[in-house]
């Protein structure tokens, strides 16, 4: 196939390069940019254009006029897929930046307002959301009935892109989590329990020791899940089994294989008491000794001018928690 080669904008007539470099900036908007960085992500005109709700040949159209502005091109189109070219990476990697220094711009703005009288933008990861803001929400619509929570749940691994690029304002998140430009605190440990069917041998004792576990066949959510990770580290170090033939999607879907006496399940305390309580096909026992947890914290752009009220936010939420959540331990 034949490909058209782009024509490099031309300066006005009478302008310096510079000038028309300051021109050919002004001509490239926030949404080339963010529509750039999710073609990036999918590398599939469809599935990008979905994710920043748009048509495809909006989304199409709009990568074109960006390589017509910027005078080269930045993907190689087929059928099946989409591939960056060398400069296009480069591009994209000064995207990311150029986003996230407006998103510090915008923070300044926002310095000499109330963080409580506007709206945060939060991310959560789908394991936790659910079941942790229920018992946060009403303490903190009390204290600042101002305040605006916009509730995003996100998978791990995009949760943390969309902080650093600006899309998110502070995110819960398990730790650690590391990067030279986030910032985070610790607001609770969330005891994992011990989920079988209620006919299963294990049912019947009120706690489970290590020596139980040991060749229990465990299931756990898929890859990409950061309970996935602990609950395969677990397994290793109480010498149970990891399904290998069937993951969970969600917790629910790791209860109803419970219930089906599939295996046995690792889950948080807060999805337990939330959505296990009255259900009398399945038994949750702890752990005689210390029992698993997982660590909770608040993240946020570690130069953000917003920092200190952050930490308010951070502190209200873990001492909403210490008074009024007694599954999970506050972290102090």
């Amino acid at each position: 196939m034949v490909q058209r080669k782009r024509k490099r904008p031309e300066p006005a007539k009478g302008s310096s390069g510079l000038t028309a470099s300051r021109d050919l900036a002004l001509q490239i908007t926030i949404k080339h940019l963010r529509f750039l960085l999710a073609l990036a992500e999918k590398l599939h005109f469809r599935r990008a254009a979905e994710s920043v709700h748009v048509t495809q040949p909006t989304m199409s159209g709009q990568i074109r006029e960006l390589e017509e502005r910027l005078g080269i091109q930045l993907v190689e189109r087929s059928r099946s897929h989409v591939t960056l070219t060398p400069i296009g990476k480069k591009v994209v990697a000064r995207a990311r930046i150029v986003l996230r220094e407006l998103e510090a711009l915008v923070d300044v703005a926002k310095a000499n307002q109330s963080l409580f009288d506007g709206v945060v933008r939060l991310g959560v990861v789908p394991t936790l959301g659910p079941y942790l803001l229920p018992h946060i929400m009403p303490g903190l619509r009390r204290e600042h009935p101002n305040l605006k929570l916009y509730v995003r749940e996100v998978m791990p691994q995009n949760l943390r892109r969309d902080l650093e690029e600006g899309k998110l304002d502070v995110i819960l998140y398990p730790l650690p989590i590391y990067g030279a430009d986030i910032h985070s605190v610790p607001l609770f440990r969330e005891p994992l329990w011990i989920a079988v069917p209620s006919d299963h041998a294990l049912a019947r004792k009120n706690r489970i020791s290590r020596e139980d576990l040991k060749g229990e066949v465990v299931l756990a959510l898929e890859h990409g899940h950061r309970l996935h990770e602990q609950v395969h580290a677990l397994c290793e170090e109480y010498e149970a089994e990891v399904s290998i033939d069937f993951e969970g999607t969600s917790l629910d879907t790791l209860r109803q294989m419970v219930e089906m006496g599939i295996g046995i399940a690792f889950l948080p305390s807060l999805y337990v008491i939330s959505e296990i309580r009255d259900n009398d096909q399945i038994a949750v026992r702890k752990l005689d000794c210390s029992p698993p947890n997982r660590l909770i914290g608040m993240v946020w752009r570690k130069h953000s001018s917003l920092h200190d009220q952050y930490a308010n936010l951070a502190d209200m939420t873990r001492d909403i928690l210490r008074e009024g959540t007694p599954e999970v331990m506050a972290v102090a």
